[in-house]
């Protein structure tokens, strides 16, 4: 393996993870992948309970699991066992950022919270992963990622008016929780090089999905209005959304006024500038289904291909609706270097989506079998 896996810019940090399913387990691996040594605990019996979130399954356990736990070294521990309590506590000592995503307050019942680790340990960055926040009448609510899409109204703002309550479909609280969580772990790792102490961060699924919906939240703090669906268009801009082809669907963002002029000349319709109801942004915002009925009868006299070549070359943003078969075939994704072949499993999964000196990080190792590394861990 090539020294550079193992030397990246959070190389000699030390990440202890009690963390299951996917947040925590992603703001480990964003961290392994960047070069800190993460030590993952888990439950004895089974351990976390992605490895079985399949399929399909790669050596046994879920492509998920593997996805989101690669370069890390599993070992097992029962926090119901005092003795393993006190295991986790020599672990966390020599540990410069603890991550857990544990059920709610189940950590403070064992003895292994935030405020008694970091007051045993001062140096120590201790993140929590919640599901309802820290606080709060929901704060011992458990809770996935279509829970808080729910609560916290992602479904209501997604698909047409006439759909039911639609989920987006990738785990969009998850995900950002774990970006949030290690965006926190990184400035207070820097606030204790000048303060010589480490602390608490805390992030959860209902303040990434408030944060997803800032946007339409502002809005109606000012006009009382409750946002309405605009399937796969913008609530504020037109043209901005996806229209059919004489084949296949394109997306087309004409975000200001200069590029709208662009557009309407390359659709062969520069009249359209001169319309009143098209006239400026304001105009065909609160005209949408007028502009729409303009183009999408010319749309379709077209194939993508052949807007996508018209529309990019005038300068207009533009792009195919790609389904996941051709975002997987597709030469941007190649060229950019996004996919990594983890060692030994030699599967291949999306890399972090960063780089440092303009390459991309490379896995410390695969994703290990449970407790693989309770002998190196626990030697002493």
């Amino acid at each position: 393996m090539p020294e550079k896996t193992r030397t990246g810019p959070l190389h000699g940090i030390r990440v202890l993870e009690i963390g299951q399913a996917l947040a925590g387990p992603l703001a480990g691996v964003i961290m392994a992948d960047m070069g800190a040594e993460v030590i993952k605990v888990e439950k004895p019996d089974g351990g976390d309970d992605a490895r079985l979130w399949g399929p399909p399954f790669v050596g046994g356990d879920s492509v998920m699991f593997h996805n989101t736990n690669r370069g890390k070294k599993s070992v097992t521990l029962d926090i119901k066992d005092s003795a393993d309590v006190a295991k986790l506590k020599k672990l966390a000592a020599e540990s410069d950022i603890l991550i857990q995503n544990l059920r709610p307050g189940i950590v403070d019942d064992f003895g292994i919270g935030p405020e008694a680790l970091t007051a045993e340990f001062p140096r120590l960055i201790y993140c929590s992963i919640w599901a309802f926040g820290h606080t709060g009448p929901l704060k011992r609510a458990p809770g996935f990622d279509p829970l808080l899409q729910s609560y916290g109204a992602v479904v209501t703002l997604t698909g047409r008016p006439e759909d039911p309550p639609t989920f987006c479909a990738p785990a969009i609280n998850d995900t950002s929780t774990g970006m949030w969580c290690v965006i926190g772990a990184l400035a207070a790792l820097q606030r204790r090089a000048v303060t010589g102490r480490g602390g608490i961060v805390d992030a959860s699924l209902f303040e990434s999905a408030v944060a997803w919906v800032q946007g339409p939240l502002n809005n109606y703090n000012v006009t009382g209005k409750v946002p309405a669906r605009h399937g796969a268009a913008s609530a504020t801009l037109a043209p901005y959304q996806i229209f059919e082809t004489k084949d296949r669907p394109v997306c087309i963002a004409a975000g200001n006024d200069r590029l709208f002029v662009k557009l309407a000349k390359a659709m062969g319709h520069p009249e359209w500038c001169d319309d009143p109801l098209m006239k400026d942004g304001r105009q065909r915002a609160a005209n949408r289904e007028y502009v729409v009925a303009a183009m999408q009868p010319v749309l379709l006299t077209r194939t993508r291909q052949d807007w996508l070549g018209l529309i990019g070359e005038a300068g207009v943003p533009c792009a195919p609706v790609n389904d996941i078969a051709e975002l997987a075939r597709s030469e941007q994704l190649h060229a950019m270097d996004m996919l990594r072949t983890l060692p030994g499993s030699g599967l291949s999964v999306v890399g972090l989506p960063i780089s440092f000196e303009r390459e991309r990080p490379y896995p410390a190792g695969d994703s290990p079998t449970l407790g693989q590394h309770n002998a190196e861990v626990f030697k002493d």
